[in-house]
């Protein structure tokens, strides 16, 4: 069997939140050991849990999903170990905790660097400078190391020390503005968090290009990516065509940016609801046109209704002017339909379109059961039983993909990093146990 392409590779996970977490992520899918470096007496905000370490059965029968949420709303012994917010993001991983506050702690990271060959950190300006983790020191302990840093906003400049989240930056970029619905305020909509995953997938390709210039020249690196300079990349279109043309760009809604070059109607529909969106009942459809065929083709499946047969309508600018007049009558016409009938008569007849699912309801969507995008997992250090994890969105046919390692419990991996890895005694591993380098839940004196 083939390897996995980035087999061999050790990386040093200093990262947190979603932007660090999920570039670990898709480098651990690829093959590489990534070892998280955790701390017990340290409490990442929104890496292993969103509110705080020990959650009780209150928190967990109230509030979202994605932020109390946990099996059978049992906070259970080690709620970090299987929080939503954690376990899509760290399978395929290891999991090693020391105190980095202390001396000690920062040499014993140093031989971890020592044999690896990147370190990836994404927390706020002046967190590494305060523990002495800068590329000078790294390049002390393994002088072709690359390291790669992604703040907010940069490592220089007035922006350097602000705190952010992905929803932050992408509104002082400007995103939320464009992204908003047509006449609300950008308050209005709910923040999404691309700019993380955008993030992500940059800092994953910056270690591998970096890793193949190592391979090539000998030579590691130090790469600064400020998340808002790759988030600027979302919008492209928005800052070129102010650039080009001079026009601001505003709000749209659902509707396509290429509406003038025959993409419209485009939008998300209402169908027949069982419920209200207070209850996640609320059901909706996404349709794009995409051209004068498939314009034909909806006109057809709608029955070809008066409105529809305006001459200016069969032309792409004819539609793109009138599309206040296609999004109401399309959304009269959907909303008596079950939504995945209509998907299914909607792609027959050509016309791209899909139901736009609430979270519980993906798991039953066929199209997901086919794919086997979440398999059943049991957790190593957890016995709560087994349950559905996300799987790596890519299949490799001739290497062992997918999870091979379930999400990763806090301090799982202690033995094998301290003593296969840095060769450790079992006295010294016991002395550093009583110490609280070593460890596998977080101290009380963590909330």
């Amino acid at each position: 069997m083939a390897k996995l392409p980035l087999e061999g590779i050790r990386i040093v996970d200093l990262g947190g939140v979603w932007a660090g977490t999920f570039a670990t992520l898709i480098l651990a899918d690829l093959g590489a050991e990534v070892i998280k470096v955790e701390n017990q007496y340290i409490w990442q905000p929104n890496t292993r849990a969103v509110p705080i370490a020990h959650l009780t059965k209150a928190m967990t029968s109230s509030g979202a999903g994605w932020t109390t949420g946990l099996p059978n709303n049992e906070p259970g012994a080690h709620p970090w170990n299987y929080h939503p917010m954690f376990v899509s993001l760290y399978r395929n991983k290891r999991s090693f905790t020391v105190d980095l506050r202390r001396p000690e702690g920062i040499a014993i990271l140093g031989k971890l660097v020592a044999i690896s060959d990147a370190v990836i950190e994404n927390s706020a300006v002046g967190t590494m400078e305060k523990l002495g983790i800068t590329y000078d020191w790294l390049r002390q302990q393994s002088d072709d190391i690359v390291f790669l840093r992604a703040p907010g906003y940069g490592l220089t400049g007035e922006y350097m020390s602000a705190r952010t989240m992905g929803a932050h930056l992408e509104g002082v970029m400007g995103h939320q503005i464009l992204r908003a619905y047509r006449g609300e305020e950008p308050s209005a909509n709910s923040g999404i968090f691309a700019a993380d995953y955008i993030a992500a997938t940059q800092i994953a390709f910056g270690i591998m290009a970096a890793i193949w210039h190592r391979n090539n020249t000998g030579k590691g690196q130090f790469i600064e990516m400020a998340q808002a300079e790759n988030a600027a990349a979302m919008f492209v279109q928005a800052y070129m065509n102010y650039a080009l043309n001079g026009v601001v760009e505003e709000a749209i809604g659902n509707r396509s940016i290429s509406a003038a070059d025959g993409e419209a109607p485009s939008g998300v529909y209402p169908c027949l609801s069982p419920g209200t969106a207070a209850t996640a009942e609320d059901r909706w459809i996404a349709i794009t046109v995409t051209n004068d065929e498939e314009w034909a083709a909806l006109r057809s499946l709608m029955g070809d209704p008066a409105w529809a047969q305006d001459p200016a309508l069969a032309t792409a600018s004819g539609r793109a002017a009138a599309q206040d007049l296609l999004d109401a009558e399309i959304a009269a016409w959907t909303k008596d339909f079950d939504d995945y009938d209509l998907f299914h008569r909607l792609q027959a007849a050509g016309i791209p379109a899909a139901p736009v699912l609430e979270a519980s309801r993906v798991l039953d969507d066929p199209h997901v059961q086919a794919r086997n995008l979440y398999q059943p997992q049991r957790l190593v250090m957890d016995d709560i039983g087994e349950h559905k994890y996300p799987k790596p969105l890519y299949d490799f046919p001739e290497s062992p993909g997918g999870i091979r390692r379930p999400p990763v419990g806090f301090g799982q991996d202690n033995e094998y990093v301290y003593k296969e890895l840095l060769g450790t005694s079992d006295a010294e591993y016991a002395r550093l146990t009583a110490e609280g380098h070593v460890a596998t839940e977080f101290d009380a004196s963590v909330p």
